[in-house]
């Protein structure tokens, strides 16, 4: 289908947020949004609707980028951490 809606148990705005900024970069993506149905639950609904690809494939895509974004982001944190550890050792 081109269309579905994704629901995460135990997510907020963060995740939902993040989606949907990568699945709107998406070409292939005709519309994307969120919903947080209320505001004690934490659950997020995702809604995508794809010019025709399988949104499972085009949502399992966005998944993928993220995680990429987020190694790539710990990776450089570790490394600015362990340069700032060895300035910081240095005698001045």
């Amino acid at each position: 289908s081109h269309s579905s809606t994704f629901c995460f148990n135990g997510e907020d705005h963060t995740l939902g947020n993040s989606l949907r900024f990568l699945l709107n970069k998406d070409p292939r993506v005709v519309f994307c949004g969120y919903s947080v149905p209320h505001p004690s639950e934490n659950k997020v609904n995702v809604r995508v609707q794809t010019t025709g690809a399988p949104a499972k494939e085009v949502f399992k895509d966005a998944l993928l980028d993220m995680v990429a974004i987020c190694e790539h982001v710990s990776t450089t944190m570790d490394s600015a951490v362990e340069r700032f550890k060895a300035n910081e050792q240095r005698p001045e």
